[in-house]
This record gives structure tokens, C-alpha cells and sequence, in this order.
């Protein structure tokens, strides 16, 4: 092998061009930090890139945050857009991003990272090896690349002798026709999966491990979202917020039980928000059935908890995705319990030269919380320069104690149910201030 290409060991090595990577590179190039951004790809959008094998939306897929608590916070989405964009409109929109901010020059498509290591301690550098050999050395890596592309199945004993899809598997309803499907999970996708099942499929049954609060996606023609936003901003307490979540759920939807649907077993917004409006129009009208956990599978026959069996043909797994990170070391990002452990979901607790941008699970829109990120990434490497000169802003040294402490709370005040699907949940409107006010704190004022 030829030596490492040491001319890029200046700038940082941005890993994905989706929604998270453009957001990194926009602020870095803003603030002046030399970078490469590199994606496998063709072209920039990750997981809204339809059709790409690191895609997981399908034909039918929109937005269920709306698109003023999804966009960027300094590029707003098109008016004509609606509350709810589908995934081309989404993905017409982060490649306006790229254009209007000028990103395309300094992303290198076609480019797959397999390994990125550190050189030593902080400031040592990185080695990155890309898929064809090459190898670089950068000053530091900024981890973008996504989260929702390695599937996550729940182990179930028996055999199943029909046909199997993970929700990323899925793209159009032909999959679904002349067949009897059950969709195993009970979240945002699962619940957007059983109510296409009942418009496609023969027969459609929904398994749950659990029964979640069903908001609406809208409430007074309003998005629900932006109710739940006017909400926060008053500063209400949890118990008011969860009742007057609770009115809305019951007079959009009424008794939820009386159309088939179960009550849940939790307080509303311990979990991750299921939004949508049609599951108990098809549960109401007989087109979808819902089950508890699956038991066993015996050939096409399932056996759920409660004793009940079904015949089907196709199972689609709606059952989240792991947290991977393929090209770097676990103990590297101090990985524990399925995730890494890392301060705001994003600094590692000594490293000033390792960043990761979208891992997270919010309540509501991301892409506006990561541009929040990448700020604060960059806002944090200007500080620690300006600290080599003797001109260091007075918040630093409070939040290095923060970093080196881990000390922040991802719930807002909310304490989540114990679930993997709640291991990178954080409180939108709460962590969005955290990053506001460490961004302000770290300013050169």
C-alpha cells in the first residue's frame, strides 16, 4: 500500500451527504473549517435518495413531523409544499440545500469510507480508508451517516415459510396484493404499513408488542405538531400536557376502544409519538386486525400471546433499525447498551476531533436540530482555536465540564419507557435550547 495522502490532514473528514452530512458541511464551510465531505452515493440525500440501497422510504412514505418543524432553521421548504411533503418532495428539497449553500463542489460522490481510525490521542489526526484502497489523513471525522438503514428483527422462535420484509425492505404495494400480510410492529412506520395492507393486501393484520398512543396528524386543520409546539413554548407542565394531548386524541379519534383499538399501558409521550390519522378508520371498518406479540410461527400459521392464530403469506417487520457504525471501532465511541455514549448524543467525552451529527430520535422534525448540531460542532472547534490563542469564550470551560461529565437530559422532563427504540430518543423542543444555549456560551464575544 502507498503512504497514507497526508494533503488532506487539515480539514475533517464529513462521512454522508444526507440530511446530516449537508448540515455539517454548510456550518463548517460558514466557519471557515477546512473539510471533505465523502458519500457513497450518487448523489446527496441519504435516506431520501429513493431506490438507493441505503434508502428505507417507500413509494407511499411522507414526513410525519410537518415540514415548518422538519426544515432547516435558515432555508425554509417552498410554500406550495404541504404540511406533510412526500419523500421526493423531501429529497427535492435537501438537493436544493446542497445547491443553494454551494455544497456539491466539496462533496466527493461515489466515495465509500471502510475505516476511519484515530491516530493517537486528540489531535493526532485520523486515518480514513475508503473502499478502493485509498487511504487519507485527516485532522478529524464527522460521523453522518444515518441511522435507519440496518434493520433491526425481533428474534422469533419457530420457522416461517412464507415471505419476509423488513419496513426498509418494502417499496410499493405490489408486494402487498393477493396476499394476506402481517405488519409486526406497532410504531409510526408499522401503523403507516397495516393501513396500506388494509387498502392493498387480501387480508391485514397488525401485531403489537405494546399499544401506543395514536395522535392525529392534524387537530383543528392544524398539524399536530405545531399544537404540541404552541404547547412547550408555554411552558406547561407534563401533566397538563399530557391531558390536553389526550383530549385532542379523544375527541379527533373518540374512545379509541370502541373502534378496535387498544388503550395503551403508558402515560402519553413516555414513548415515541405514533401520528396517524387512519388506523382506527381501518381498524373501524374491518379492514385491519390488530394482535398482540407473536408467540411462534409454525410454517404460514402465526400463534400470538393471547392464543389467537393467523394464516399469512408475508410478514413485514416494522421493527426499527440498530444504531451502526460500521467503520469505527466500537470502544472508540464509548458504546454501551446499543448506542455510544456521548455527550448531546454527538461529543465524545475527550476527543475534540471526533463529531457525530443525526444520531438522535426526536419527537418531531430533525433536520432543523441537526443544523443546530453541526453549529454547535463548529461553534466548539473555533472555540478550542481561539483557546489555543489565549482568546478562549468564558463558556468553554463549563461546557468541556459538561462533555467530560455527560451531563445533560435527553427527555426534557419526560422519562421514556425502557426500549431500543427509545435509546437515542431525546425531547425535541428541550434539546433543541440545550444546543441553542451551548452555541450562544461558545460564541467570540
Amino acid at each position: 500500500m502507498p503512504d497514507p495522502d497526508s494533503s488532506t490532514a487539515d480539514r475533517f473528514c464529513i462521512i454522508g451527504a444526507g440530511s446530516s452530512g449537508l448540515a455539517a458541511a454548510k456550518n463548517f464551510r460558514e466557519a471557515g473549517i477546512p473539510f471533505d465531505c465523502l458519500e457513497r452515493e450518487d448523489d446527496v440525500g441519504g435516506n431520501w435518495y429513493y431506490g438507493k440501497p441505503a434508502s428505507s422510504v417507500y413509494a407511499s412514505t411522507h414526513l410525519i413531523s410537518s415540514k415548518t418543524l422538519t426544515e432547516y432553521g435558515d432555508f425554509p421548504m417552498p410554500e406550495e409544499y404541504p404540511e406533510y411533503p412526500s419523500h421526493r418532495q423531501a429529497f427535492a428539497y435537501l438537493r436544493a440545500y446542497a445547491d443553494r449553500f454551494c455544497l456539491r463542489e466539496r462533496i466527493e460522490f461515489n466515495t465509500s469510507v471502510e475505516r476511519a481510525a484515530p491516530l493517537g490521542d486528540a489531535g493526532a489526526g485520523w486515518l480514513v480508508r475508503l473502499a478502493d484502497g485509498r487511504e487519507r489523513r485527516y485532522r478529524g471525522v464527522v460521523i453522518a451517516n444515518g441511522h435507519n438503514w440496518d434493520p433491526r428483527f425481533p428474534d422469533c422462535p419457530g420457522e416461517f415459510t412464507g415471505e419476509t420484509l423488513h419496513s426498509c425492505q418494502y417499496k410499493t404495494p405490489d408486494a402487498m396484493r393477493g396476499k394476506r400480510v402481517l405488519v409486526v410492529g406497532g410504531g409510526n412506520s408499522g401503523c403507516d404499513l397495516a393501513c396500506e395492507a388494509a387498502i392493498h393486501a387480501d387480508a391485514a393484520i397488525q401485531s403489537r408488542r405494546r399499544n401506543y398512543h395514536v395522535l392525529p396528524k392534524f387537530f383543528r386543520g392544524k398539524p399536530i405538531d405545531q399544537c404540541n409546539e404552541l404547547v412547550l413554548w408555554l411552558r406547561l407542565p407534563l401533566w397538563l400536557r399530557r391531558l390536553a394531548g389526550s383530549v385532542v386524541e379523544h375527541v379527533v379519534h373518540g374512545p379509541a376502544w370502541r373502534t378496535g383499538v387498544p388503550r395503551p399501558d403508558h402515560p402519553l409521550f413516555s414513548t415515541h409519538p405514533v401520528i396517524n390519522s387512519q388506523i382506527h378508520h381501518h381498524v373501524g371498518h374491518g379492514r385491519l386486525v390488530l394482535r398482540p406479540d407473536v408467540k411462534r410461527f409454525a410454517g404460514r400459521r402465526v400463534e400470538f400471546v393471547d392464543g389467537t392464530t393467523d394464516e399469512v403469506d408475508l410478514v413485514i417487520y416494522a421493527t426499527g433499525f440498530k444504531a451502526t457504525i460500521p467503520f469505527v471501532e466500537p470502544d472508540v465511541l464509548c458504546w454501551r447498551d446499543g448506542a455510544p455514549r456521548l455527550f448531546l448524543n454527538m461529543f465524545h467525552p475527550t476527543r475534540n476531533d471526533l463529531f457525530v451529527i443525526g444520531l438522535i430520535q426526536p419527537d418531531s422534525g430533525q433536520w432543523g436540530l441537526v443544523d443546530d448540531q453541526a453549529r454547535l460542532a463548529a461553534r466548539y472547534l473555533n472555540a478550542v482555536q481561539r483557546a489555543s490563542l489565549k482568546r478562549a469564550p468564558a463558556g468553554l470551560a463549563r461546557f468541556e465540564k459538561a462533555r467530560a461529565a455527560n451531563a445533560w437530559n435527553p427527555g426534557g422532563g419526560v422519562r421514556y419507557l425502557d426500549s431500543p427504540r427509545h435509546r437515542l430518543e431525546v425531547e425535541h423542543y428541550g434539546y433543541r435550547r440545550q444546543l441553542q444555549r451551548w452555541i450562544k456560551r461558545l460564541a467570540n464575544v
